[in-house]
């Protein structure tokens, strides 16, 4: 008698064993995360050689330009402060706008030619940065000038016009300080400034102005400065005080010359 094999007791031809979808994707994974941990291990690899090569070169231009007056070990001496915990954003500051190195011992030091390459200077705050940690280098989503103009006019005029006036022509402090013209400073000096307090001016950390404060600010004093004035000559923007000064001399000049014009004609 012939024995017949029962249909539910055999698996159909052509049909993959329900695990080897598991074994599938598992293979799959591991491929991938090793090739993608491979990639990033040297990335990083690359990324670590790139930054101490940085500092290592940033180290040199420091012993040799800055090490007289901040110290061999960026300590600082009786001639400098000491450079730890400044982080890379003062450096860029201060070197990028020509304040470093100082070109003579004053109240404050002022913006001039740049001393150095810019690559230098990235080079110098690496070096800075490694030394303890500090402010970093702002991201340049924060400089772009698209942010709220108002809200940024509103914080300027709060915590920064009593220095360096309300349209940012800079002004006159104590003891030959001053607060410098903003007009034409680039936004990532505008962002190191308020996030390190140069000199004379105070630190805005991100629990006085957040990033976003910062941002706005910048895009109001670029909006000013690429929008000329609606009401005519501005005199600078130095306010009323110019404004009636200019009028106290060539106003009231021009009607005493007229009138001693006037008098002086023979009948």
């Amino acid at each position: 008698m012939r024995t017949h094999t029962s249909i539910a007791g055999r698996r159909p031809s052509g049909r993959r064993h329900p695990l080897a979808t598991v074994a599938l994707i598992t293979i799959g994974l591991l491929t991938t995360g090793g090739a993608y941990a491979l990639l990033s291990t040297s990335a990083t690899a690359e990324s670590t050689a790139a930054s101490q090569q940085s500092i290592t070169e940033g180290q040199k231009v420091f012993a040799a330009n800055c090490a007289s007056c901040h110290g061999l070990s960026a300590m600082g001496t009786d001639k400098g402060p000491s450079l730890y915990g400044v982080g890379a954003s003062s450096v860029d500051f201060q070197m990028g706008t020509g304040r470093m190195p100082l070109a003579f011992q004053g109240p404050q030091g002022a913006e001039k030619p740049l001393q150095f390459t810019q690559e230098q200077i990235d080079a110098v705050a690496d070096y800075i940065a490694s030394l303890a940690p500090g402010p970093a280098i702002p991201d340049e989503k924060w400089l772009k000038g698209d942010g709220d103009i108002a809200l940024g006019g509103q914080l300027f005029r709060t915590n920064c016009a009593m220095c360096h006036n309300v349209a940012g022509a800079g002004g006159a402090l104590t003891e030959g300080k001053f607060a410098p013209s903003l007009a034409g400073v680039e936004a990532r000096h505008i962002y190191e400034a308020m996030e390190t307090g140069p000199q004379n001016m105070p630190v805005f950390s991100d629990l006085n102005l957040s990033p976003q404060d910062k941002a706005d600010i910048i895009s109001f004093l670029k909006y000013q400065q690429e929008h000329s004035s609606v009401g005519g000559v501005d005199l600078g923007g130095l306010g009323p005080v110019a404004e009636g000064l200019f009028i106290w001399i060539f106003g009231l000049g021009a009607i005493v010359g007229v009138t001693i014009w006037i008098t002086a004609r023979p009948n």
